[in-house]
């Protein structure tokens, strides 16, 4: 029998790629989204899909429908898109896990909740396992994110506690791919497009801190295993690439693969950017036998003919 299931932030960039993978296994997809940050040409290729139904629709609103499994991928994700709203953010991550807990807790759906690394704040731990609670400013910049889903995860566990909800926590690290915004703010997406037009890259700080990028496809991979597990297993599950890589590094490897001649700048640190991001994935390594599988020079030649392609459509 196949599944019918929600993804909330569907229109998304991990979200749409979630959306695909979703339609290939055979299950039936509703997509809801209410294009804060995610934009319907992520998933117009989806729409004469018989199984895929797309719906205009804001989480922090309740939702009637019917589904088996709901993966809760809403929120804008990075800095530039959750400080632009904060209030909306920490809205979209409190008010609607508990309107996606309540569905699947009146439709007996086992729940996903697409949590973040940025729960360990700047971690004190390297790399950070699941274990660690985290070192997170709850009254800065970027508190409306990293508290937001810190809370979205208590209320799943206490949906669960209390409730009997069927509930897996995954803990997403920094992911990269096609169908990225262009305006996100993030590094890869920001030394892209600034090394296709040529442009200075901007390097926050002295360029040392790091990240473990993972390609999308490896992490909805990881999701949909996570989703497969028996219930009795809730997570938190970390989902990244622990190869850990300077900005930097990162830059200089971006430079390389567009043959760009941009020149590095180095501009101001933002308040609470974390020096060093690594995820521990022995458990997802064990319980879900996942690793990721895309080195980051393929996923980035993907990523850059991505940008490439909508540059050039975008001056057409």
């Amino acid at each position: 029998m196949k599944k019918r299931v929600l993804v909330t932030g569907g229109a998304g960039f991990v979200g749409s790629h979630l959306c695909e993978r979703l339609l290939a296994d055979g299950c039936e997809v509703l997509c809801a989204d209410h294009y804060q940050t995610g934009r319907p040409s992520n998933i117009e290729h989806l729409l004469h899909h018989h199984r895929f139904t797309s719906l205009q629709h804001d989480i922090t609103l309740p939702l009637a429908v019917e589904v088996d499994q709901i993966y809760n991928l809403a929120c804008p994700a990075s800095p530039v898109h959750y400080q632009a709203d904060p209030i909306q953010t920490i809205k979209t991550n409190v008010l609607g896990a508990i309107n996606m807990l309540d569905l699947a807790k009146r439709t007996k759906a086992t729940i996903l909740q697409a949590s973040t690394s940025e729960v360990y704040g700047d971690p004190q731990i390297h790399p950070q396992p699941e274990t660690y609670w985290g070192h997170v400013n709850p009254i800065g910049l970027r508190s409306c994110y990293d508290e937001g889903k810190r809370c979205a995860e208590t209320l799943f566990f206490d949906y669960h506690r209390q409730y009997g909800v069927n509930i897996k926590v995954a803990r997403i690290f920094n992911t990269y791919g096609p169908r990225m915004r262009q305006d996100d703010g993030r590094v890869v997406s920001n030394f892209i497009v600034q090394a296709l037009n040529g442009e200075a890259i901007t390097i926050y700080g002295d360029g040392q801190q790091t990240r473990s990028f993972c390609y999308v496809d490896d992490i909805v991979d990881g999701l949909v295993r996570l989703m497969k597990t028996p219930d009795p297993i809730t997570g938190p599950v970390n989902l990244g690439n622990p190869a850990e890589v300077t900005m930097q590094a990162l830059a200089d490897v971006i430079v390389n693969l567009t043959s760009s001649g941009s020149q590095r700048v180095h501009v101001a640190l933002p308040a609470d950017d974390p020096h060093r991001r690594q995820p521990d994935i022995t458990v997802a390594k064990t319980m879900l036998s996942w690793t990721p599988s895309t080195p980051l020079t393929i996923g980035l030649q993907k990523t850059i003919q991505y940008f490439a392609d909508h540059i050039r459509a975008s001056a057409q």
